[in-house]
């Protein structure tokens, strides 16, 4: 047990060891990188060994402060212990007032977007001003054991006029205290609070290193093992998380509409297709979104070479290369403008539906 469990990104692993080791341990670090890539993950096990009762520079993984700070790992429990505890119909000061708070050891908290209700959660969680002034309360106080870990997952989450609070946390951090910060990119971040903040940036692991992670933890055949790698890119959490069969149909999906588009179908066609991604489906629309790049690209090597290998989607190389026939450089340009385009209304909450007839109509070919 302890910090040779993780899986990848050694050299993040060894800096964290060091600091450990040393005994200088930074007020705030920023996690960043891809969904899935193990940063919770590391968070945790670095709030592990911070407090573990017999090692110094790692965890043990049994003794009280291990085992009851391990439990973070299973949030969604939580979470839903949380929402319980406050009501299905708290109103917006009650939801500040009592602020949803990840804890399993009196010294270390876990932070997350809040959903507000259970049963039915707000569309976009958010870490809201409650949860951000009750850290800035508790991080002030002396821990139990050795020293107490704030984390704070989706950091990039929180409306920039709260960040204010706790970049006044940063301003005079306490010595006993370390605040982990955990998200996609750096710049999701406000700058003020990326500047304060030791900056590691999570790479993918290797396909074979997350298929033997895969053969340790699930009954998957080889082949299945080796296609959930390569869809996750690396990522050994959403590797796990996988539905394969899911995954195809989805993929599929939205392979379909981009074909509807460039072979020039009914828009009647189109429309349905669009509204069933746009209302229809469990996954997110970010996600969704984000199976339209990873299509793209692969059209894109498609179409300068065709036989080019397609890491991305390797199972429905069949479909993209006849696509990949019919479009060339100029339509993938104009199919990724389309999508970026989206992107950015998305956040500002332009129709779903709307957005993705637009983009597809623009995937036309002219």
């Amino acid at each position: 047990m302890g910090f040779d469990q993780f899986l990848g990104n050694e050299r993040i692993v060894s800096a964290l060891k060091g600091m450990l080791a040393r005994e200088r341990m930074p007020s705030a670090l920023l996690f960043t990188g891809p969904r899935g890539i193990g940063k919770f993950t590391l968070a945790r096990m670095f709030a592990q060994a911070a407090n573990c009762e017999r090692l110094k520079d790692d965890f043990c993984g049994e003794c009280d402060s291990c085992t009851t700070i391990a439990r973070l790992a299973d949030t969604d429990t939580l979470i839903e212990q949380g929402l319980t505890e406050r009501g299905e119909s708290a109103d917006a000061a009650t939801v500040e007032r009592q602020p949803l708070i990840l804890q399993t050891n009196p010294d270390v908290w876990a932070i997350v977007p809040d959903p507000v209700r259970l049963r039915t959660p707000v569309a976009r969680p958010m870490i809201r001003v409650g949860q951000l002034r009750a850290v800035q309360r508790a991080a002030s106080f002396r821990p139990q054991g050795r020293r107490r870990v704030f984390i704070l997952d989706g950091a990039d989450t929180m409306r920039w006029n709260d960040a204010d609070v706790f970049l006044k946390i940063l301003e005079e951090p306490p010595d006993t205290s370390t605040l982990i910060l955990i998200a996609p990119q750096p710049d999701s971040v406000r700058p003020t609070i990326r500047s304060r903040c030791l900056q590691f940036h999570f790479a993918p692991a290797e396909s074979k290193l997350v298929e033997e992670f895969l053969a340790e933890r699930t009954e998957l055949k080889p082949a299945e093992r080796k296609l959930a790698a390569q869809l996750s890119e690396g990522n050994p959490g959403a590797a796990l998380a996988l539905d394969l069969a899911e995954s195809t149909r989805l993929r599929r999906t939205v392979l379909q509409l981009i074909a509807q588009s460039v072979e020039g179908k009914s828009y009647r066609d189109i429309f349905a297709t669009t509204a069933q991604l746009a209302k229809q489906e469990k996954e997110s629309f970010e996600n969704i979104l984000a199976l339209f790049y990873s299509l793209l690209t692969d059209l894109l090597e498609l179409s300068v070479n065709p036989k080019a290998l397609v890491p991305r989607n390797p199972d429905l190389r069949r479909e993209l290369e006849d696509l990949g026939k019919k479009v060339d450089l100029g339509w993938v340009a104009r199919a990724a403008a389309s999508l970026d385009e989206l992107s950015v209304r998305h956040r500002r909450n332009v129709g779903r539906q709307l957005g993705l007839d637009a983009v597809s109509v623009s995937m036309g070919i002219r």
